[in-house]
């Protein structure tokens, strides 16, 4: 799947939202970059953590409600 249709699909997950798809995927691709791991089958050494974030959302690995609980 492209990018962008998995932009489109985390979109839609977090209600059409941008702002806190922004968040989310920033707050998250930072954990990934400070060494946790994927929740995805992706490989971190050769995939953006961005694009990471963005699949996890995508496939319902990460959701706003469950991410903001572990963040805090």
């Amino acid at each position: 799947m492209r990018v962008e249709q998995i932009a489109a699909k985390a979109l839609k997950k977090m209600k059409n939202d941008r702002y806190k798809l922004a968040l989310v995927v920033a707050k998250r691709a930072e954990e990934l970059a400070n060494g946790a791991e994927a929740l995805v089958d992706l490989d971190k050494n050769k995939n953006k953590f961005t694009d990471i974030a963005l699949y996890e959302i995508a496939e319902d690995k990460i959701t706003l409600e469950g991410f903001i609980e572990t963040s805090k």
